[in-house]
């Protein structure tokens, strides 16, 4: 059901590769409820992925954009100004890539250059992305952006590497360009922390199945589906958390809340058995 929550509003949404993504959900989700977006990802993201699919289906426009290149992201929201025939209300940062997770390399013996790459395209391109958005003045008084994080950024999983140095990073420069611009163009800025979710850039940590299944039993509600993230976000947007900045919120089923439930208890005992 749709509520018209962002009707007359303009975004642009990036990371949609697939129908896993959250972001193309995020999109999909936008559309319904009455908004305009324009999408985006890096051009070898939307040569493996779906991404005109999506826009055929929701009408968006689509801006190719490498999130580490600043002529880029200026070039991006130059066009969306254009394509969307006014400023930007809306923007989802839904972008995170580790050569040294995808590569197998352990947090103990991480390639430097590697690593640079890692913080470059999973959080500094949001500062990028942001800062562009101020340089065209394409970013509307009163909007909200939202970027997407995982709790590895308080909390040690193996198998996340450097990840999660990239997602600490990343919320760091939500609070702090929350700040900026809430105080100039009251415009909140804000993280989900998701579940671990089954969408392609989730499945590719090592461990991820075992995580997942962890988690699970670890949530008083289970993970949280990518859709109900979704629904979370479109919130955010919406003009019911005109009040809600400068936020890492955790969208988990309760699982950043949770110490031990009864099943993991009774489950280690049993093996202890």
């Amino acid at each position: 059901m749709a509520y018209g929550l962002l009707k007359g509003k303009r975004g642009v949404i990036s990371g949609a590769l697939n129908e896993q993504s959250i972001a193309w959900k995020v999109a999909a989700l936008a559309h319904a409820e009455g908004a305009s977006i324009v999408l985006t990802n890096a051009p070898v993201a939307m040569r493996m992925g779906e991404i005109d699919k999506l826009s055929a289906s929701t009408g968006a426009a689509v801006i190719p954009a490498d999130a580490t290149k600043d002529e880029d992201l200026e070039n991006l929201f130059t066009g969306a100004l254009e394509k969307l025939g006014g400023p930007v209300d809306f923007v989802l940062h839904s972008i995170g890539m580790s050569p040294n997770v995808r590569k197998g390399r352990a947090y103990t013996d991480l390639n430097y250059e590697w690593y640079k790459q890692t913080l470059d395209i999973s959080a500094m391109s949001f500062h990028r992305m942001i800062q562009a958005g101020v340089k065209t003045n394409a970013l509307a008084d009163g909007g909200s952006i939202v970027a997407l994080t995982y709790i590895a950024a308080q909390r040690v999983f193996s198998g996340y590497g450097d990840m999660a140095d990239a997602k600490a990073l990343l919320e760091s420069i939500a609070r702090s360009w929350g700040y900026h611009l809430g105080k100039k163009n009251g415009i909140r800025v804000n993280t989900v922390s998701q579940s671990p979710s089954k969408t392609t850039a989730g499945s590719g940590i090592k461990g991820f199945t075992g995580l997942f299944d962890f988690a699970e039993a670890m949530s008083p509600l289970g993970n949280a589906p990518t859709g109900d993230c979704a629904n979370y976000v479109i919130s955010l947007f919406s003009d019911l958390t005109r009040y809600v900045t400068m936020q890492n919120l955790y969208h988990d089923g309760g699982f950043s809340s949770t110490g031990a439930t009864q099943g993991i208890v009774d489950l280690l005992e049993k093996e202890g058995d």
